[in-house]
């Protein structure tokens, strides 16, 4: 039996995200991790939108969907205030944490962003 692969683009989108900034709204860009054998690996990441709470990423997320097969994605937003590509030195706006089938089944997912399990981050959501 033949593996079906197909590709998705996703387009990402926040609203009320948490501003870390003293002044000013957050830049924020959006990474998508997937679940590789217990450990997140960084797949891709869309671009950062200045002073912006409830930003619209133009860059789709590209990910192959391997159908019959869970694939755990974690979208993680962050608050990007210098020029490396590290993330450990910038703000975390939250997070949200799917499958790559429950985004293909509903067309349009939207979810609230975590700043860790129970704990809101505000009224942010990611659709």
């Amino acid at each position: 039996m033949a593996h079906c692969v197909t590709l998705v683009q996703l387009s990402v989108s926040c609203e009320h995200l948490i501003d870390k900034d003293i002044g000013s709204k957050s830049d924020p860009l959006c990474v998508l991790l997937q679940d590789v054998g217990g450990a997140w690996a960084e797949l891709c990441r869309t671009e950062r939108v200045r002073n912006c709470s409830s930003p619209e990423f133009s860059k789709t997320l590209q990910i192959e969907y391997h159908f019959e097969t869970v694939q755990k994605l974690r979208f993680g937003i962050y608050d990007i205030d210098n020029k490396t590509p590290e993330l450990g030195d910038d703000d975390f706006l939250g997070g949200a944490e799917c499958s790559l089938g429950q985004i293909v089944s509903s067309q349009t997912l939207t979810l609230p962003l975590m700043l860790k399990p129970g704990k809101p981050a505000g009224r942010g959501t990611i659709t």
